[in-house]
């Protein structure tokens, strides 16, 4: 099962570091990732495999919230099925 994680917020010092950390201790797997910053906003998503990982999806998708909010930014995780309905035209 697959999962598009999304970062959005003022460009800082170990935004990709904080995210990949949470993935990583909770055994999911970065497939894919890309990453800009315009003008001090940065954005990014990663495609991430969740076949082994190690907790409840709910308890990711907190995890990745919280740390959003620790460090001031919009993280959050999808199914890869919703995300690819939500913008289907």
């Amino acid at each position: 099962m697959r999962a598009v994680v999304t970062v959005i917020g003022k460009d800082r010092t170990g935004i990709i570091y904080n995210v990949s950390k949470i993935l990583a201790e909770n055994d999911v797997n970065i497939e894919d990732i890309s990453q800009t910053v315009m003008h001090d906003f940065f954005t990014m998503i990663m495609l991430v495999d969740m076949t082994n990982m190690s907790v409840d999806f709910n308890v990711l998708k907190s995890a990745l919230e919280k740390a959003g909010e620790t460090i001031g930014m919009s993280i959050r995780i999808q199914h890869e099925d919703l995300f690819n309905a939500m913008h289907t035209i």
